[in-house]
């Protein structure tokens, strides 16, 4: 079973979710009644496209410019914040650094591509933890390189790819292919092509969806 995960490595939902959604193949894996794998390949999603690459700015001042103001931007962060705590996560997005994606889009598409299996995993949750956790700039080649090393990948291979505008292409046709799917915000959780689950749903909902969608296809296979 293939779940393509539509998201961003700045959006502190996507990293919720993916908290939830790993409990969630955890319930399957605890239930002798559902013998299917779950395969999951990260899809790009760009919050802020229009970032200026190769500049950052601190999230805190982001967030006011989008969402009216400190008050407001502050109550954000405090709330996500404590949802994320809930999860296990340790936010610090008062020295969290907003940057352009593209890049980190496309070394994401590379590691799946050109990496190890489980690579791609690694080099999410690496480059989450980068820009919620450690206040990393996401959009630097020195900073996606250090990531990739990290999730087994070969840095000197991954710098060469950053350096061009190799996967470019290809990054702009997946983005308008979720355009086209109607994918408007993200986390989106898309099952073997055919059933969409928006948002950083709980566990539990994940697990009865997956349950179903596992069952219908029983069915027409039956």
């Amino acid at each position: 079973m293939l779940v393509e995960v539509w998201s961003d490595v700045v959006c502190p939902w996507c990293y919720i979710g993916k908290r939830r959604f790993e409990r969630a193949v955890e319930l399957l894996a605890d239930d002798d009644s559902f013998q299917h794998r779950i395969d999951v390949v990260f899809r790009p999603f760009q919050l802020d496209p229009k970032a200026p690459p190769g500049t950052a700015m601190p999230v805190a001042d982001a967030y006011a410019r989008k969402f009216g103001g400190p008050e407001r931007a502050a109550a954000i962060i405090d709330h996500v914040s404590a949802v994320a705590a809930a999860e296990g996560l340790d936010f610090h997005l008062e020295r969290a650094r907003r940057a352009n994606t593209r890049d980190a889009h496309r070394l994401l598409s590379f590691a799946f591509e050109h990496g190890p299996v489980g690579s791609q995993a690694a080099l999410k949750e690496r480059l989450l933890a980068a820009y919620f956790v450690d206040g990393e700039d996401v959009g630097d080649h020195d900073v996606l390189v250090a990531a990739a090393v990290e999730a087994g990948l070969d840095g000197e291979e991954v710098r060469t790819h950053l350096a061009t505008n190799a996967g470019l292409a290809e990054l702009q046709a997946e983005l308008a292919a979720a355009a086209a799917a109607g994918i408007a915000a993200v986390p989106t959780y898309v099952i073997d092509g055919r059933f969409s689950i928006p948002g950083a749903q709980d566990p539990d909902v994940f697990a009865q969806v997956i349950r179903r969608v596992a069952a219908q296809a029983s069915e027409r296979a039956g």
